[in-house]
C-alpha cells in the first residue's frame, strides 16, 4: 500500500495525530475491501519496525484492527466497517508523519518475511476469510436507462493526486451509519447508478463534485459523497425500515447487523391510486428465490386505465420486476425484493414495495429467517448525541406530505433532550432549511 510522501512533522505532533486519526479517510471506493486493505497496511506498518520506535502508537493501531475484527466475526458488517476504516486513518496519520517507509521485505525487520504477513492485534480473533468481492456493474446497457444515464466511458481517467477529491470525516459513533467518503467509477456507472448504491441522490453527488449534470462518468474518477445518517430506531431482533431516509436497518442481539438503501412507495398518485409504503409492525411470513410476480389487483386497474396491457402475473427471469429474490411480510402486498431497475435504489419508485440492490440483496436474503419481526416508521427529522458528546441533526423532505413541520420537529427534540445551551441555531437552522437528508453536526 503507498502513501504519497509528505512533509515531515514532529514526533509530538504524530501523536497527537494518531489520538484524532479520523480526521483523514483513504478508502478507494465504497465497495472497496477494507479488510485486506487494513490488514495489508497493518502488516506494512509492524514489517517496517514502527512499532520498536513508537509501541504505543502501535498497540493503538492493533487494537482497532482487533476491534473491526472482533465485530467482522460477528457479522455486524457496518460496525466493522468503521473500525477498518478508522485503522487505515491511524496508519495514514503515522505514514504522513515519519519518513517514508519502505515495503516489508526491505524493511530491515527482525521478523522473518512471512512473519509479517499478519498483523498481531492485541487478542487474536480466529481467522476469517476476506469479503467476497462486489461484482461490477454489467456494461451492457440496463433496461429502461434513459438517455441522461450516460455510462462510464471505457477510457481510464484517474485523476492525479492534487485533483483527487480529499474528504475529512471523524465521526465513528454506534448511533450513525455511512461517512462522508470517496467513490471511485468504475465500467457502466452513471450517476444514478452511484446514487443508488451509496443512498445518496443524485443532486447530491452533482452538487458535491461540482458536475455538469449531462457529463458522463469516467472509469477512475473519483467522487466525493456523505451517506452519514443517524440510526432512527432499535431492536433487539429485527428489521427497521425508515422511509423518508429510504435505508433498511438491520439487527440481531440489540446490534445493527446491516444497513441498506431502498427505493419505497412513490406516494399518492390520485385519490385512486396511492402507492406510499404503509407504516407499521409487521412478521416475515415467507422468502422466495426466483418468484413470481402476481400482479396485484390494483395494479392492473391502473394498467387498465392507463391503455397498457393486462398483466396477470409474470414468471421467473431477467424481466421480472422482483428480481431473484423476495421476502414476504405480513403487511399485505408489501414485500421486500430485488429489483431490474438497479438505479432506482434510493428513491420512492415503487408501488409500496420495499426494493434493494441486488447486489445486496442475496445477502440479507440469506441472512433475514421467517417469523423476523419488523417496523416500518416515518420519521424525517432524527437528533443523536455521540459518545463523544457531538450533537447531530438530520432533516428530510416530508415527501408523503403528512403535515410535519421539520423546525417545530427538530426543536422539540433539542428542548426534549435539554440541548439548547449545547447547539449553534445558525447550523440548526441551516439544516432544517436544506433539508439534505444528511446527519449534520450542530454543536457550538
Amino acid at each position: 500500500m503507498k502513501f504519497p510522501a509528505l512533509p515531515r512533522i514532529s514526533v509530538m505532533g504524530a501523536s497527537r495525530l494518531v489520538s484524532f486519526a479520523a480526521l483523514f479517510l483513504i478508502t478507494p471506493g465504497a465497495w472497496a475491501d477494507t479488510r485486506q486493505d487494513a490488514l495489508l497496511a497493518v502488516s506494512h506498518l509492524r514489517a517496517s519496525g514502527f512499532g520498536r520506535q513508537m509501541p504505543d502508537e502501535m498497540k493503538s493501531v492493533d487494537a482497532t484492527f482487533s476491534l473491526a475484527e472482533r465485530h467482522y466475526q460477528r457479522q455486524e458488517h457496518d460496525m466493522a466497517e468503521r473500525y477498518y476504516l478508522l485503522t487505515l486513518q491511524k496508519v495514514r496519520v503515522i505514514q504522513e508523519t515519519l519518513p517514508a517507509i519502505p515495503p516489508a521485505e526491505a524493511a530491515g525487520s527482525d521478523q522473518p518475511r512471512n512473519a509479517a504477513a499478519v498483523p498481531q492485534p492485541a487478542s487474536q480473533p480466529e481467522a476469517v476469510p476476506p469479503h467476497p468481492p462486489v461484482a461490477a456493474v454489467p456494461a451492457d446497457p440496463l433496461p429502461g436507462i434513459t438517455p441522461e444515464q450516460t455510462m462510464a466511458s471505457q477510457e481510464p481517467a484517474v485523476p492525479t493526486q492534487d485533483d483527487a477529491p480529499t474528504v475529512h470525516d471523524d465521526f465513528v459513533s454506534a448511533k450513525v451509519v455511512g461517512s462522508a467518503n470517496v467513490y471511485t467509477a468504475v465500467k457502466g456507472d452513471t450517476l444514478r447508478l452511484v446514487a443508488a448504491k451509496l443512498g445518496v441522490s443524485r443532486q447530491h453527488l452533482i452538487a458535491a463534485n461540482k458536475l455538469d449534470a449531462k457529463a458522463s462518468l469516467k472509469i477512475g474518477q473519483r467522487l466525493k459523497y456523505n451517506n452519514r445518517k443517524i440510526i432512527p430506531q432499535r431492536m433487539k431482533d429485527g428489521i427497521v425500515v425508515n422511509i423518508p431516509d429510504r435505508t433498511l436497518y438491520y439487527f440481531r442481539q440489540g446490534k445493527l447487523v446491516t444497513s441498506l438503501p431502498v427505493a419505497v412507495g412513490t406516494g399518492k398518485k390520485s385519490d385512486k391510486f396511492d402507492w406510499q409504503t404503509p407504516v407499521g409492525k409487521f412478521k416475515i411470513t415467507g422468502k422466495q428465490k426466483d418468484p413470481t410476480w402476481h400482479v396485484p389487483a390494483s395494479i392492473r386497474s391502473e394498467m387498465e386505465e392507463e391503455g397498457r396491457e393486462v398483466i396477470t402475473s409474470i414468471p421467473p427471469g431477467p424481466g421480472n420486476p422482483l428480481g431473484r429474490y423476495a421476502i414476504k411480510t405480513s403487511i399485505p402486498g408489501i414485500l421486500i425484493h430485488s429489483t431490474i431497475k438497479p438505479w432506482s435504489i434510493y428513491g420512492f419508485a415503487s408501488h409500496g414495495c420495499i426494493r434493494v440492490s441486488p447486489l445486496r440483496m442475496e445477502g440479507f436474503f440469506n441472512e433475514v429467517k421467517v417469523n423476523t419481526p419488523g417496523e416500518i416508521i416515518y420519521k424525517p427529522v432524527k437528533m443523536a448525541v455521540t459518545e463523544q458528546g457531538r450533537i447531530l441533526l438530520e432533516v428530510h423532505q416530508d415527501v408523503y406530505k403528512k403535515g410535519l413541520k421539520p423546525d417545530v420537529e427538530a426543536w422539540n427534540l433539542i428542548r426534549k433532550y435539554r440541548l439548547s445551551e449545547r447547539i449553534d441555531r445558525d447550523k440548526v437552522e441551516a439544516v432544517i432549511r436544506q433539508r439534505s437528508g444528511i446527519a449534520e453536526d450542530i454543536s457550538l
